[in-house]
């Protein structure tokens, strides 16, 4: 038994093994996924409304209250799930790239004490192979996996579909990507890329693992719809920002303000319940390697920069430096989104076409320059003495270069000296963040190796932003932000003559101001800071900062996200409409557009010639009614049309209405959901005889009967917040209504329903249109109408063409 266990994991591991993609597959993929990213031209919308066709209303019907008990457990279940995954991972990624940086700064200062040229070498080739690692596994086997993920993460919770955003191999390729670019060195993080990667948690979670690489469970597999996927896909953000930064608070509001299009109460539940599991798990992860058992992971390995030894009150003298700071991280941070987008656009359009061989050589030489510059500028810096340890006995001063602290001795003459730029040059980023956020630490850096680290480190961001490595804004934006508010701090310090201001303070409020005038988040942002660097305190003096840089930001350009969304081809939606919106009519927005419509019954053929000469998603549907008058019946989707060619078991001899009452036995609801990110059917892959053309096809039971539906002149603006809200992908724009047969108003929207009694309370009357011709199959449907059982409606159906339901109190 034994044997047979081991041979058929053996057979498994192979089979997966010749499921992973090679060179030419990876290089193809990342080629359609370039295609598809140029002016939008593949992406796809998802189906965030619900199709309410026959198959849904009778799984609908046959779900009782159990169900839904079991629906809503599973629900927690997986929030609990996502948070411990990404806890996990998180945990993963930070243990990793602390080893590797430790034991790369370990054995260079331990070989520069002998030769400052070996040691060079030894820390290039130490960066260079954990960069290599990085991009190769990029451009070989996860293409989706390069930048931070969070604008097409905020396009897919904005209803547009990425192509292999959510794969497992996507995940498998941040994780993995990260811990190599971060490692490596580059002037990138890894917090964005955490976002990225509890998204995919979330989405493999609700599809029950990965089926390409035969990892999933059918028994948990009921989040079939992509509304229910992006509440999950919701709640991994918020649990990717918490695991980032240790602030459980701060991932709900990111997820809410900046990401999601789409909020409720429930959701919020259930996305403050992941961030706190995800804080659990941290804070578990960290306890245990206090011991000892997690190598060169220390205090460093999870953000937290506690400065609340720092500065304890401020002046209304101190506001105007500090608006200085917010006016600094607004300019600045406008001009770093201007300069990534050039730079991004010439990398997409002319370098990443020639192959994944120049991708892989640009990204190796910017880690050279990356390498030369963090080890070769500090050695042009003279060394200063270190404090006096009498005076301040909490400072220890020197330490060797990547350990936690301050003081770093890089080529010093004397014992007693340190390097002010190798402290923050000749470091791992999150040391260096926290030793410019370092209180009492008067005179550490001098106003020129700042203003050295300020200049060559912006322009690294600029750079390595939008290589083929996974890459998050985030803490770069911290250390460049950190280091002109600690310059604003030393000039407030020299000014004012004041001992209770700190420079660390400062350089706090100038990080923030750099993110605000970058990313453009606020709330979120500020609960953020305040969490990493636990000071409550300084939140007024983040919100100030916070609003100017974002005002001053938006007046020149959109936000970082937001850019890189565009310029990927991703047409988000805005929270509002544009102005000129307002003046223009639904009639005159598809003016130009050709419908293209689908006959109730219809010929094979035709649908296959339609699908093939058009690319739309949708189709309305018509049939002819009593009086020969052509009306619209509902709206039938592509991916839909394809399940039904491709199965072949709804075709017909005869163009007449089927039987709707087969139809459950020969489908599910579940046989027309769409893959997760997956690129679904195509038209090109069906194969139809000539004898399965002259067959007909009855399409009443498989469309949506109830779209939305505006009239031709709403203006656009109303449709923009209907299409926006709601989370549409089609609407319908018809003429003007010629008549009314019912106005619905909040109360009618009130029903109260008593389960020991078999009538229904409601508290206005409903006037029921029934057609017995078989155009209106809704009728014959038992879950379409509440009323469906009950005797009185039954013989009003079978005597006459419309009932009037009255039941008062």
């Amino acid at each position: 038994m034994l044997s047979n266990h081991i041979q058929n994991g053996i057979e498994t591991a192979r089979l997966v093994w010749s499921r992973l993609p090679n060179s030419e597959e990876a290089e193809a993929e990342e080629e359609e996924f370039a295609r598809r990213s140029n002016g939008g031209a593949g992406v796809e919308s998802l189906d965030y409304e619900v199709i309410e066709n026959y198959a849904y209303r009778e799984q609908q019907a046959q779900r009782g209250k159990l169900w839904l008990w079991y629906y809503v457990c599973l629900k927690w279940l997986f929030a609990l799930l996502i948070g411990i995954g990404t806890g996990l991972a998180a945990v993963f990624i930070n243990l990793a790239v602390e080893n590797f940086s430790g034991w790369k700064y370990a054995a260079t200062f331990s070989i520069i004490q002998h030769s400052y040229f070996a040691g060079f070498v030894v820390y290039i080739i130490f960066n260079l192979g954990l960069v290599f690692s990085s991009v190769f596994i990029v451009t070989h086997f996860a293409p989706a996996a390069a930048g931070s993920g969070i604008p097409e993460i905020k396009g897919y919770l904005n209803g547009v579909d990425t192509h292999g955003i959510l794969l497992f191999r996507t995940l498998i390729g941040k994780i993995f990507g990260s811990i190599g670019s971060v490692g490596g060195g580059l002037a990138l993080g890894k917090e964005g890329p955490l976002v990225h990667t509890g998204a995919c948690i979330a989405s493999l979670l609700g599809q029950c693992g990965s089926t390409k690489y035969h990892l999933s469970s059918r028994w948990l597999r009921i989040f079939e719809s992509d509304r229910d996927r992006r509440d999950l896909v919701t709640c991994g953000c918020a649990a990717g920002v918490a695991a980032a930064f240790r602030a459980p608070v701060g991932g709900v509001l990111f997820a809410l303000e900046e990401v999601t299009s789409w909020w409720r109460s429930q959701l919020m539940w259930r996305v403050f319940f992941t961030s706190a599991v995800v804080a659990v798990v941290v804070r578990s992860a960290m306890g245990w390697c206090k011991s000892g058992k997690c190598g060169h992971f220390g205090s460093g390995g999870f953000i937290i920069w506690d400065i609340s030894g720092g500065q304890e009150d401020y002046s209304f003298q101190e506001l105007l430096p500090m608006a200085i700071i917010g006016v600094i991280g607004g300019l600045l941070g406008a001009l770093f989104n201007q300069l990534t987008l050039y730079i991004t656009n010439w990398r997409r359009k002319d370098l990443h076409k020639k192959g994944n061989r120049v991708k892989i050589i640009e990204v190796c030489l910017i880690s050279l320059i990356t390498s030369v510059i963090s080890f070769g500028l500090p050695l042009f810096r003279k060394c200063s003495p270190c404090p006096n340890s009498e005076v301040n006995p909490d400072i220890e001063c020197p330490r060797p270069p990547g350990t936690d602290g301050n003081f770093v001795n890089f080529y010093c003459s004397d014992d007693k000296e340190y390097n002010d730029l190798a402290t923050i040059f000749f470091n791992t980023q999150d040391d260096a963040i926290r030793n410019l956020f370092s209180a009492k630490t008067f005179h550490e850096y001098s106003a020129q190796s700042l203003l050295t680290f300020l200049v060559m480190f912006y322009s690294l961001a600029v750079v390595t932003f939008g290589t083929a490595v996974p890459a998050g804004q985030f803490v770069p934006g911290i250390m460049i932000g950190s280091t002109y508010g600690r310059l604003v701090g030393m000039f407030v310090v020299k000014f004012y003559k004041k001992l209770n201001v700190e420079e660390g303070t400062y350089a706090l409020l100038g990080a923030a101001s750099f993110l605000g005038g970058s990313m453009r988040m606020t709330v979120s942002l500020c609960v953020i800071m305040v969490e990493i660097t636990n000071n409550l305190k300084l939140l007024p003096l983040i919100m100030l900062v916070l609003l100017i840089s974002k005002a001053v930001g938006d007046f020149f350009n959109s936000g970082l996200y937001e850019e890189q969304a565009q310029l990927r081809g991703i047409p988000l939606l805005e929270s509002r409409p544009k102005q000129y919106m307002r003046t223009m009519t639904a009639k005159e927005a598809c003016k130009n557009q050709k419908v293209v419509y689908f006959s109730r019954i219809v010929k094979v053929a035709d649908i296959v010639s339609i699908l093939r000469s058009n690319k739309h998603n949708g189709f309305p549907v018509v049939d002819h009614g009593q009086n020969g008058e052509t009306l619209v019946i509902g709206l039938i989707l592509r991916s839909h049309l394809l399940v039904l060619l491709q199965s072949k078991a709804d075709f017909q001899n005869s163009p007449f209405p089927c039987d709707i009452r087969g139809i459950s036995d020969r489908h599910n609801f579940s046989d027309f959901v769409k893959p997760v990110s997956s690129k679904g059917a195509s038209i090109e892959e069906i194969h139809l005889t000539e004898e399965e053309l002259e067959l007909y096809l009855d399409l009443a039971p498989f469309l949506n009967p109830s779209p939305y539906i505006v009239p031709e002149d709403m203006t656009l603006a109303k449709v923009y917040n209907l299409f926006r809200q709601l989370g549409l992908r089609h609407i319908f724009v018809v003429p003007r209504a010629s008549r009314v047969i019912g106005l619905i108003t909040r109360k009618d929207l009130l029903i109260e329903e008593n389960d020991n009694s078999e009538s229904m309370e409601l508290q206005s009357t409903v006037r029921c249109k029934i057609n017995r011709c078989q155009s209106c199959y809704n009728c014959f449907s038992r879950s379409c109408c509440r009323y469906w059982k009950r005797p009185q409606f039954l013989d009003s159906f079978r005597g006459a063409n419309s009932c009037m339901i009255t039941t008062a109190r």
